[in-house]
Parts: C-alpha cells; sequence; structure tokens
C-alpha cells in the first residue's frame, strides 16, 4: 500500500502570515501548494466584494477542494494548503480530509497578537494595493471576531509559532 502524504495548514487571524508561510513549507517540504484566494479569484472573479460573499463562495468550493486534496495525498504526495483553519468547524473539515485517506497532518498555529497582525496588514496594503480594500483594521476586527484558536481537544498536531520565527 502506498503511502499517504501529509496534509499540512495553518490558523492564525489575519495578517499573521499564512500565505507568506505556505509558500515556504510547500518549497521546503517539495509540497503541492493550494490557495483559497487563487481558487477564488480564479472561480469567482470580481465577484467577491465582502465578507459575506467571501463565505458563500468559501462554502461552494470545499466539496471539489476536498476531494481533489485527498486524491493528491492518497497517491502520496503532501499537501500546503493556504485555506484558513481559524475556527472548530474548517479545523474538522482539514482533519476529516486527512483521516478519511489515512494521511498525516499538521496544524501550524501562527500566534501573533492583534498589533502585530495589524502591522503586517499595514505592509501588505502597501506591497498590494489591489487588497487596499479588504486590508484594513475594520475587517481585521470583524474577522477576528471569529477566531477560534486551536485546543488539543480537537485531536489536532498542532505546531506553534510566535512571531519571533
Amino acid at each position: 500500500m502506498n503511502q499517504s502524504g501529509r496534509l499540512y495548514f495553518f490558523c492564525g487571524k489575519m495578517g499573521a502570515g499564512k500565505s507568506t508561510k505556505s509558500k515556504q513549507l510547500a518549497i521546503d517540504e517539495h509540497a503541492v501548494l493550494l490557495s483559497e484566494d487563487e481558487w477564488l479569484s480564479s472561480l469567482y472573479p470580481n465577484q467577491i466584494g465582502s465578507f459575506e460573499d467571501y463565505l458563500k463562495f468559501s462554502a461552494q468550493l470545499k466539496p471539489l477542494v476536498k476531494k481533489h486534496v485527498q486524491n493528491i495525498l492518497g497517491v502520496g504526495t503532501d499537501v500546503v494548503m493556504d485555506f484558513p483553519a481559524n475556527t472548530q468547524q474548517l479545523r474538522k473539515w482539514f482533519l476529516d480530509m486527512a483521516s478519511e485517506v489515512n494521511a498525516s497532518h499538521q496544524l501550524i498555529f501562527l500566534n501573533l497578537n492583534n498589533e502585530q497582525c495589524l502591522r503586517q496588514i499595514a505592509q501588505r496594503r502597501n506591497e498590494q494595493p489591489e487588497r487596499a480594500a479588504f486590508d484594513t483594521e475594520a475587517v481585521f476586527i470583524h474577522v477576528s471576531s471569529f477566531f477560534e484558536a486551536p485546543k488539543a481537544s480537537e485531536g489536532l498536531n498542532i505546531l506553534e509559532l510566535s512571531g519571533k520565527e
């Protein structure tokens, strides 16, 4: 029987560096990188104007992504997902995705405080002006209201990194 790949996924507030870390991890681990932002902007161009739009289209994407990732894991290839795992419900989706195909997993928790995240969001606004409408303190506060830090009781393999790594 083939060895399944490993699923890597990230938890952290908006601006914590999930996309940056996921790109580097995919290189380091020779893994397939899947970015929710890329999938959403390709499949639903100019249709995401609010957080509610994002939630709707993200939910539509999940069944296809799950099957795709399970197929990749099933042939022994590691997958790094730049999709947020910021609530217990979302983390269960990732955990089920891995366990249903007997793949191992690693949740990387980027545990940065609000000030660190807001500083990185401000920097991202300068580097990617097309994101300026969404990368605001108001959006950060709204999105952060849904954030749930991971707990050991969720049955996850958690690697916690602070802002110093």
